[in-house]
C-alpha cells in the first residue's frame, strides 16, 4: 500500500491526504486528523506525519488554526486537481502512449476500455 514506492514516505503521507481532499473526505474548511492521529494512522513516528504536514502547508493545502488543528485551505481541491492534472500530463501520459504504440493499441481500444470502466463504475454505485 503506502510503503511500495521510491518515495519518502512523508511523501506518501502527502499524497494519500490529497487524494481524501479530492475524494471529498475532508472538506475545504474541515479538520484532518492530527499529527498523532496520522501517526497513528499510518503507524510511523509522529515526526514522519509531521514532515507530511510541512509539505501541505507550504503548498497552502493546509493551514494551522490555532486551538482547532489542521484545516484544508480554501482553494486546496482546485490547487491539488491542477497540479496533479499537469503532472499526469507531462509524466504519465508521455509513457502512456509509449506503451499504447508498444502493444498496438490505439485510441479506439483505450475508449472501448474507459467505457467498459464507467459502466462497471456506474454498476459499483449503490442506489440511494
Amino acid at each position: 500500500m503506502i510503503y511500495h514506492s521510491d518515495k519518502a514516505i512523508f511523501v506518501k503521507i502527502a499524497e494519500r491526504l490529497c487524494d481524501d481532499i479530492l475524494s471529498g473526505r475532508y472538506q475545504e474548511g474541515n479538520r484532518v486528523p492530527s499529527v498523532r492521529e496520522l501517526a497513528a494512522e499510518y503507524e510511523v513516528n509522529t515526526n514522519t506525519a509531521l514532515r507530511s504536514f510541512e509539505i501541505l502547508q507550504r503548498e497552502n493545502i493546509l493551514l494551522q488554526q490555532r486551538g482547532i488543528g489542521m484545516l484544508v485551505a480554501k482553494g486546496a481541491q482546485r490547487k491539488i486537481r491542477t497540479a496533479r492534472k499537469k503532472e499526469f500530463l507531462t509524466k504519465e501520459m508521455p509513457e502512456f502512449f509509449r506503451r499504447l504504440e508498444l502493444l498496438g493499441l490505439s485510441i479506439d481500444d483505450v475508449m472501448t476500455a474507459w467505457e467498459e470502466h464507467k459502466q462497471k463504475q456506474s454498476e459499483e454505485i449503490p442506489n440511494g
